[in-house]
């Protein structure tokens, strides 16, 4: 039998093949991964979670890559989630363009991996939010993850991370469509990459007009950035805005009040999804969900649990000595 101690120094670094296949497992929603995440969930809450979104062909991918290289640079391990498109008939995912990232980080203290959305609304899978927990867990101080950010579904990441980091680029509009979208309104720091385009200077002005319209007085400013992703430039910058952020938010009571929201949308989401498996067995009683959701929020219980707890039933789960030999025996990664 493997206990916390020992399941969380394997995540660790001691067996560097145990994430990935705890990480499988978890993906696959298997009752053996999701039993073990149960017990490493008062665990987590430690980890810093940026959001990175934006539109296709701002250059996110890119721009991740050399966060992942700045963030090293600092001393820091980091592990990333690269959620991609579903496709709606297959369920398969386009992670081609992820290669070259997990290709050129392959050092113990950084971990990449893509995943697919799977259809849900705002790009985000159910998984995602479980993987983000593993990780936590795994002592990753800074987990980033990047979404699909298509028009308003790019929106799903605000409640999920801590910091939201939204992406533009010149000749997409100079911002006006993300503006429209509602995109921006999510960011907590706005980057407008491929900065070296001639271009930049509009969007850049575009950008910084709209805010400063819409500041209102004693309110924190939202940080817009210039970044070439290609070159680095820039880079270091939107580092320390990412950290000055996470100061913030620990400061001004606001990482709490992010995090009360995070677990309220966690459980009603996996609430819904429950209810939708089961289809036409809805729950003829509910708990008190607010007390459940603060429960989560303070790790005294974990999200499956409290789902559980709403609805009155077990979920399906297999032992959790059963999930810690997985570790050793799974082949995935």
């Amino acid at each position: 039998m493997v206990n916390v101690e020992e399941m969380i120094a394997r995540l660790r670094g001691a067996d560097p093949r145990a994430l990935p296949r705890l990480a499988t497992l978890v993906e696959n929603e298997d009752p053996r991964g999701l039993a073990l995440l149960e017990r490493l969930y008062p665990m987590t809450g430690q980890a810093h979670v940026v959001g990175i979104t934006g539109p296709p062909g701002a250059g996110k991918s890119s721009l991740v890559a050399a966060l992942l290289e700045s963030i090293r640079a600092s001393g820091r391990r980091v592990a990333v989630l690269a959620i991609d498109p579903s496709s709606t008939l297959t369920g398969g995912a386009v992670l081609g363009d992820r290669i070259r990232m997990m290709a050129t980080h392959r050092d113990e203290g950084v971990f990449v991996r893509s995943m697919a959305s799977r259809g849900r609304q705002g790009g985000l899978a159910w998984a995602t939010a479980n993987l983000v927990h593993l990780l936590d867990a795994a002592a990753f101080p800074i987990i980033l993850v990047e979404t699909v950010g298509a028009g308003q579904d790019g929106t799903d990441i605000a409640s999920l991370a801590d910091t939201v980091v939204v992406v533009e680029a010149p000749g997409l509009g100079d911002g006006v469509q993300a503006i429209k979208s509602g995109l921006l309104e999510v960011g907590d720091i706005i980057v407008v990459n491929k900065a070296d385009n001639p271009e930049a200077n509009v969007t850049l002005r575009t950008l910084r007009s709209t805010f400063a319209m819409q500041h209102q007085t004693g309110a924190r400013r939202t940080p817009i950035l210039p970044t070439v992703a290609t070159t680095g430039s820039g880079v270091a910058e939107l580092l320390a805005a990412i950290d000055a952020h996470a100061a913030w938010l620990g400061e001004s009571g606001e990482l709490a009040a992010r995090r009360e929201r995070r677990a309220r949308v966690e459980v009603l989401t996996g609430l819904r999804a429950a209810v939708e498996h089961r289809l036409n067995a809805p729950a003829a009683h509910a708990p008190d969900l607010a007390a459940l959701i603060s429960r989560v929020a303070r790790r005294e219980v974990s999200p499956r649990e409290a789902i559980a707890a709403a609805l009155e039933a077990p979920l399906d789960s297999a032992p959790a000595t059963q999930g810690a030999r997985a570790i050793g025996d799974e082949r995935g990664g």
